[in-house]
């Protein structure tokens, strides 16, 4: 190799060193594109939590809604924003939590807001920087992704999510989160460095060279590069110019000559390339081989909407390992499903459990997960997108290309039979494990049913004639907190199908679901039990037996003043269901439930308003639930108001309440009406605006209050 090329190699070593940034309110992109200074990003001081949170949301959104993603540090860039996207479903779940945090967690996420904003920042870099100078600091800019997913790493070290209400699902996320960042490994893409040096020496060579002779130097794989890391159009050629000279007015007072001479040296490349590259030729044979010099790229907006579809994907649709979209997923002995070629890596390297879990592997045969499979290919289809072509979404092997043209053809074969038959042979795979296998076996066999009844009639029916309820039903009573939330959410999915709300009844479930009702493991068990008892009690059946259950009504009515809103939510359609059957009315007024729905009416952040005004519309039809609601104090007021400010249905049953309170008896509610300054105007406002049944109701119950004005005044001066 020639001196002239060891000493660009030496001077190199500036580009990988540039000045250190000055941060604008650790928002502002860097002033040089290199470092970025821990320091500065973290605040003297922490936000009030619900601010913290409200800034987490809003930079992880703004990191992880990228219009493009650039195709310099593709893989560092799309792998961060899975990431970020994880951790955005937990700072939304935290949010929702009611009681106070724990220190530890506020600290975790104080350190959260920082990472995630130097991660902006250096995003930022990646996608608006100069795209040449990008290339010539990938080493270092991968440096920094390493250094962001490792700080990730740290800070959810004090994060404790055994303290956090969180969902099953997002508290596993975010444990394989933190296993993932504390084994990341540094990646600097190969391909770019090839690049890079491939471009200084082109560099040097053109500086070598007279201009006289400027045919001589390579402008084919020059533009083939440019063309590679996104300059493909004079325009862009130009914004890189530009970009370029405002780097080497920032690196001439910090960066040293070598750097500006560099720079200087790459802006003179690109301006011939573009020269000879975009020039109108007069001859079409000069035209011809400027094409052949082009790199055969797919159009830049197909690369762009693939890579956007990337951040849509299911998560149960993602790899583990790679968080890609599985090309072919398969089942390993813990019964986790990963990709093929991503377990396969990771069995090859010499290890012998599974990434997810932990658990040893008693073998290490890949089980290929056809249900999975089958659904991946109808997400794909029904999102426009080719299945190989999807599956690579961020990094994607040259050699790839070759393999995609033979595999898609399998895709349209006999497609609806396949994906019959692959949901039967996953589902009985499955079953199979929940019946002999190990707890953490049958942990994710219920997982695995539970996302394979989440989607389609035809899933939940041949997952339930494969055998797997009466099996879920005993997993119900397991004293594994995660087992039992995957067994009552599968029932749960599985009823949704009508002849599955048979089979289950018909397994003695209610014993094990009221159980949850009371004991179990976690609030979402709780809940998801809940809406169990709702989806089973659609059949009229069904809302007999449920409700002589001397503990189902009970527990409900417990969930509804204990749960979380989303529980209480589930309690009450539950309830309303139950309370359709007139004998069970009387037992859920007994139970206690009025109290507890009419607070509920003054839970703004509930917001389930109008699911209480049913129940209680249906509870005013037995004596117990009337007599209950005539002696609240709160109630009439809060109707009133709902008179005026509630929604259509709302207004409804508000005005069908007060009707029913008022009538046979209500002597008392109608003086309290009278009293109220507010119910005689609202009542003539729905009388003259609402909906046909409100305007009647409003008609009579006005007609009430004049008749008892009436005869209170004739009592009150009697004639003679």
């Amino acid at each position: 190799m020639p001196s002239n090329w060891q000493q660009l190699k030496i001077s190199n070593i500036a580009f990988q060193k540039p000045s250190s940034c000055h941060l604008h309110n650790c928002t502002k992109k860097c002033e040089a594109m290199g470092e970025i200074n821990p320091r500065l990003m973290v605040s003297t001081g922490f936000l009030p939590v619900g601010e913290l949170l409200e800034s987490l949301i809003l930079v992880s959104n703004e990191v992880t809604l990228m219009e493009t993603i650039p195709l310099l540090q593709m893989k560092n860039v799309t792998t961060m924003v899975r990431r970020i996207r994880l951790l955005s479903s937990l700072f939304e779940e935290i949010q929702e939590i009611d009681k106070p945090l724990p220190p530890s967690s506020i600290l975790c996420l104080a350190e959260l807001n920082s990472v995630i904003q130097r991660v902006q920042v250096l995003m930022e870099t990646c996608r608006e920087g100069s795209l040449t100078w990008n290339l010539m600091q990938t080493e270092h800019i991968s440096h920094q992704f390493y250094a962001v997913v490792r700080d990730m790493g740290s800070a959810l070290n004090i994060l404790p999510l055994s303290l956090l209400n969180l969902t099953t699902d997002t508290r596993e996320q975010v444990e394989l989160l933190h296993k993932q960042a504390k084994r990341v490994q540094l990646f600097v893409d190969p391909v770019e460095i090839q690049r890079r040096d491939e471009l200084l020496q082109l560099t040097i060579t053109y500086k070598e060279r007279n201009r006289k002779d400027k045919g001589f130097v390579e402008f084919g794989r020059t533009g083939e590069i440019l063309s590679s890391i996104g300059l493909r159009s004079p325009s862009e050629y130009e914004d890189e110019i530009s970009k370029l000279t405002a780097e080497a007015e920032k690196q001439a007072g910090t960066g040293g000559l070598t750097v500006v001479s560099n720079i200087n040296n790459i802006i003179a490349l690109l301006s011939i390339t573009k020269s000879a590259t975009f020039q109108e030729d007069e001859h079409p044979q000069n035209q011809e081989d400027v094409k052949k010099r082009k790199i055969p790229l797919n159009n830049r907006n197909d690369i762009s909407y693939s890579h956007s579809m990337l951040f849509s994907i299911p998560d149960e649709y993602r790899c583990p390992i790679s968080l890609e979209l599985m090309k072919d997923p398969v089942i390993v002995t813990s019964g986790h499903t990963y990709d093929r070629n991503s377990i396969a890596q990771w069995i090859n390297s010499g290890h012998h459990t599974c990434p997810k879990s932990g658990q040893r592997l008693i073998h290490m045969a890949l089980i290929p997960n056809y249900a999975m499979r089958s659904l991946i290919h109808q997400w794909c289809q029904e999102n426009n997108i080719p299945m190989e072509s999807a599956s690579s979404s961020s990094y994607t092997d040259q050699t790839s290309n070759k393999r995609r043209s033979s595999e898609t053809i399998t895709d349209h074969i006999s497609a609806t039979k396949a994906a019959v038959d692959a949901v039967k042979m996953t589902a009985e795979f499955l079953v199979g494990k929940l019946a002999t296998g190990s707890a953490e076996i049958q942990r994710q066999a219920a997982y695995e049913i539970r996302l394979l009844a989440k989607t389609g009639t035809n899933n939940r029916q041949i997952i339930a004639e494969a055998g797997s309820i009466p099996f879920l039903v005993t997993l119900l009573g397991s004293q594994d907190s995660r087992i039992q939330e995957n067994a009552i959410t599968a029932l749960l999915n599985l009823s949704i199908y009508e002849n599955n709300k048979i089979l289950i009844m018909a397994a003695g479930s209610i014993d094990n679901i009221v159980d949850i009702l009371y004991s179990g493991k976690t609030m979402e068990a709780k809940e998801n039990a809940a809406a169990t008892i709702f989806s089973l009690t659609i059949i009229d059946e069904h809302k007999i037996t449920i409700g002589s259950h001397p503990r189902a009504i009970p527990g409900l009515v417990g969930l509804l003043g204990e749960g979380t809103t989303s529980g209480k939510r589930d309690a009450a359609t539950a309830l309303f269901n139950l309370a359709l059957f007139n004998v069970n009315r009387e037992k859920v007024a007994l139970a206690g439930a009025i109290p507890l729905l009419i607070n509920l009416l003054t839970d703004d952040k509930a917001g389930i308003t109008d699911d209480v005004l049913a129940v209680l519309t249906l509870l005013m039809g037995c004596t117990e639930g009337l007599q209950e609601m005539r002696k609240s104090r709160v109630l009439v007021p809060l109707l009133i108001d709902l008179m005026r400010f509630g929604s259509s249905n709302g207004k409804e049953n508000s005005i069908t309440l007060l009707l029913g309170l008022c009538k046979d008896g209500g002597e008392d509610v109608a003086r309290r009406l009278l009293i109220n300054p507010r119910s005689i105007p609202s009542l003539q406002n729905l009388a003259a605006e609402g909906s046909l049944k409100a305007r009647r109701k409003a008609d009579a119950l006005l007609r009430i209050l004049n008749r008892h004005c009436t005869q209170s005044t004739q009592i009150t001066n009697p004639v003679g």
